[in-house]
C-alpha cells in the first residue's frame, strides 16, 4: 500500500505525524538520560519503598558490574524470572547495558515450562526470586544454567515490613531457604559488593537482539521471538507520540500488567522511563489495594488489561475512593467490552482505549486515540510509520475495505525472527510482513477491527494459552484417553479454559483430580477451571477432533442461559 494510499493518517489526532524519528541509541540510553535530567525524581514506588533515579541507575550500574564479573558477556542470554519489583527493572536494563540477550521468564512456570524456555534459550543465568529458587533448581542439572542469582521481595521493603516478610512467608509454608554458594549468588550481596561507577554500553548496533520474548504458535511450542534494541526503542516512541499529552518528568504510572510480559514491557516500563515517570508497581494484582494505590499515590497513567478494569469497576467500594489523577488507560492483551470502558470513563473519568498488537511487534501496531476521536469496538489506527493491509487468506491478495480477511502488519517494530526457528520465522514473515494470523477488516476511515483471533487461542484474564499444550498434559495422565481444551466466554477472564476428557475404560477421575494434577504441571493461568467428561469427542473423517464444534456448542449454551435470564426477568 502506498503512503498516499494510507487511509488512516488523514483521521490521525493533528499533534500525531505520521513519521517519526528515531534516534541512534539503544534502549538503556534514556535511562541514563532520566537520571541526569531528574535525578531526585522519584523512579519506582515498591510497597512504600521509595528509589529515585539516581539511585536506580546506579543500582543497574552495580550489578552491570556484577554479571561481568561473573561472566554474562554480550550476547549471552540471561533468564529474568521476577514479578513487578526494582529488581525486575534493575535486572532488565544491566543486562541490555552489557549487550546482552533478556529472556523474560514467568515466575509461575512450572518445571516443565521452565525447563523448555532454558532449554530453548540457552541462558546460563538466572534471576530468580527465592519463592521460585526451587524451581530453577530442578531444571538446572538439565539446562544450560550455571548460576542462579537469587532475591527477595524483602530485599526493597522499607522497614519495618522488610523485617516481617521472612516470617510472613515460614507462616505460608513458602521454601526461601537458599543454598548459597558455588553458584548460587545474593542480589542484594552482589549489589553491596559492587561500585555504582558506570559501565559504558556494549551494544555496537542496534539491531542486534535485546529480548527474546516467548510466545506460542500452532504448534503450540513457545518460540523465543528476537526483539531488537531498534524494535523496542520504535514502540517506545511511537507509544509516546500516540500519547502526546504525556509531560516527561511529571506522571505517575500504574504498573500492574506484569514487566515479564511484552506489553508491560514496553507501555509500562520503558515508556515510564523514557518519560521519567514514577512506575508504581504492584507484584500482584488486588482489586481494593489497587484503589487504595490510586488514591494515596496518584497516578497518570494506567495501562492495565481488560480483566483488571472489569475487577476495579465491579469493586463494592469503588464510590469511596479517589481515582481522578488517571488520565489516560491503553488496554492491550484481550479484546475490550464496549461495557467496561463506558463503565470505567464513567466512575474514574480517565480516557480508556483499546490497542492491539502481537509480542512479535515488540507489541503495539494500532490503539484507539486516546484524546480524540475514536471508535467502538475497533482496535483502531495503525501507529506511525506502520504499515497494514487485510488480505485474501487463500491468494494473499489485499482485499477491499470492509471485506474480512487476514491481518498483516509491517514496521520497524517488527521481530528480526524466532530464536533458532528459521522456518517458523519464514512462515510468519514473508517480504516483510507480519502474518498475524487474526481475521479483520478495515473501513473506509482505516479504523481496523479483529473478527476472529488466532486460531484455538485462548485470551483468559490478559494471557495467551495454547490449547495443545494443556491437552498433552492432560494427554499424560495415566487415565485420559482423549482431550480437547477450548475457551469458553467468561465475564470476568473473557474467556476462560475447558478441557472436555475422554477416560481410558475402566477409569475413573473427579474434576479434583485432574485440577490437582493440571496444577503440578502447568502455570495457574494455564489450569483448566471447567471440565467435562465425555464418551467421544467430534471429529473429522480422518480423526482431527473438531475444537471449534465445543466452542461453538459451549458459546450456544451461554447465550441460551442469557436468552433465558432476559425471558425470565420480562415476565417479572
Amino acid at each position: 500500500m502506498a503512503e498516499k494510499e494510507k487511509v488512516w493518517f488523514r483521521h490521525y489526532p493533528e499533534s500525531i505525524p505520521a513519521t517519526l524519528e528515531y534516534p541512534d541509541v539503544p534502549i538503556t540510553y534514556y535511562l541514563e538520560k532520566a537520571a541526569a535530567d531528574f535525578p531526585d525524581l522519584e523512579a519506582i514506588h515498591f510497597m512504600g519503598k521509595r528509589m529515585t533515579y539516581r539511585q536506580l541507575l546506579e543500582d543497574v550500574y552495580r550489578l552491570a558490574q556484577s554479571l561481568r564479573e561473573l561472566g554474562v558477556q554480550k550476547g549471552e542470554r540471561v533468564s529474568i524470572m521476577l514479578p513487578n519489583s526494582p529488581q525486575s527493572v534493575i535486572s532488565y536494563y544491566a543486562v541490555l547495558l552489557l549487550g546482552g540477550i533478556v529472556v523474560q521468564t514467568n515466575p509461575m512456570y512450572k518445571e516443565r515450562e521452565l525447563e523448555h524456555q532454558l532449554k530453548d534459550s540457552g541462558a546460563e543465568t538466572v534471576i530468580c526470586l527465592d519463592q521460585v529458587y526451587h524451581q530453577v533448581a530442578k531444571v538446572k542439572t538439565s539446562t544450560s544454567v550455571k548460576q542462579v542469582i537469587v532475591t527477595s521481595i524483602k530485599d526493597y521493603l522499607p522497614f519495618p515490613k522488610n523485617w516481617l516478610y521472612p516470617l510472613k512467608v515460614k507462616k505460608e509454608g513458602m521454601d526461601i531457604d537458599i543454598p548459597y554458594g558455588e553458584g548460587i549468588h545474593s542480589f542484594s550481596q552482589l549489589l553491596k559488593k559492587a561500585l555504582s561507577e558506570p559501565v559504558p554500553s556494549q551494544v555496537d548496533s542496534l539491531d542486534e537482539v535485546a529480548l527474546l520474548q516467548y510466545t506460542g504458535g500452532t504448534t503450540g511450542l513457545p518460540k523465543g521471538a528476537m526483539l531488537t534494541h531498534r524494535n523496542i526503542l520504535v514502540n517506545v516512541i511511537q507509544c509516546n507520540a500516540w500519547m502526546y499529552k504525556g509531560k516527561r518528568g511529571q506522571e505517575k504510572s500504574l504498573g500492574i500488567v506484569p514487566l515479564f510480559h511484552v506489553y508491560g514491557m514496553t507501555v509500562m516500563m520503558n515508556y515510564s522511563v523514557y518519560l521519567a515517570a514514577t512506575m508504581i508497581l504492584m507484584p500482584r494484582f488486588d482489586a481494593e489495594e489497587t484503589l487504595k494505590l490510586i488514591q494515596k499515590e496518584r497516578p497518570t497513567l494506567f495501562p492495565g488489561a481488560p480483566t483488571i478494569y472489569v475487577a476495579l469497576i465491579n469493586h463494592p467500594k469503588i464510590s469511596e475512593y479517589d481515582l481522578s489523577s488517571i488520565h489516560a488507560c491503553l488496554s492491550g492483551s484481550a479484546p475490550l467490552p464496549l461495557m467496561v470502558q463506558e463503565e470505567f470513563e464513567k466512575r474514574i473519568g480517565g480516557r480508556l482505549v483499546e490497542g492491539y498488537g502481537l509480542t512479535e511487534s515488540s507489541p503495539v501496531t494500532h490503539a484507539n486515540p486516546i484524546w480524540d476521536r475514536r471508535k467502538n469496538g475497533s482496535i483502531g489506527l495503525p501507529w506511525p510509520d506502520t504499515d497494514c493491509r487485510i488480505v485474501d487468506p487463500s491468494t494473499g491478495e489485499e482485499v477491499a475495505e470492509g471485506e474480512m480477511g487476514v491481518l498483516q502488519v509491517r514496521g520497524p517494530q517488527v521481530m528480526k525472527g524466532y530464536w533458532n526457528q528459521e522456518e517458523e520465522t519464514s512462515k510468519t514473515i514473508r517480504d516483510g510482513w507480519l502474518h498475524t494470523g487474526d481475521i479483520g477488516t478495515m473501513d473506509e476511515e482505516g479504523y481496523f477491527y479483529i473478527m476472529d483471533r488466532q486460531k484455538d487461542m485462548i485470551i483468559a484474564g490478559g494471557f495467551n494459552i495454547y490449547p495443545r499444550e494443556v491437552e498433552e498434559v492432560l494427554y499424560d495422565h495415566p487415565g485420559v484417553q482423549e482431550a480437547a481444551v477450548v475457551g469458553v466466554p467468561d465475564p470476568y477472564r473473557g474467556e476462560t479454559v475447558k478441557a472436555f476428557v475422554v477416560l481410558k475404560p475402566d477409569h475413573s477421575l473427579t474434576e479434583e483430580e485432574l485440577q490437582v494434577y493440571c496444577r503440578e504441571k502447568l502455570a495457574n493461568f494455564k489450569v483448566p477451571r471447567l471440565y467435562e467428561f465425555r464418551d467421544e469427542l467430534p471429529k473429522t473423517t480422518v480423526g482431527k477432533v473438531l475444537r471449534r464444534v465445543l466452542a461453538e456448542e459451549e458459546r450456544k449454551k451461554v447465550q441460551s442461559e442469557e436468552e433465558e435470564l432476559q425471558a425470565a426477568g420480562k415476565e417479572k
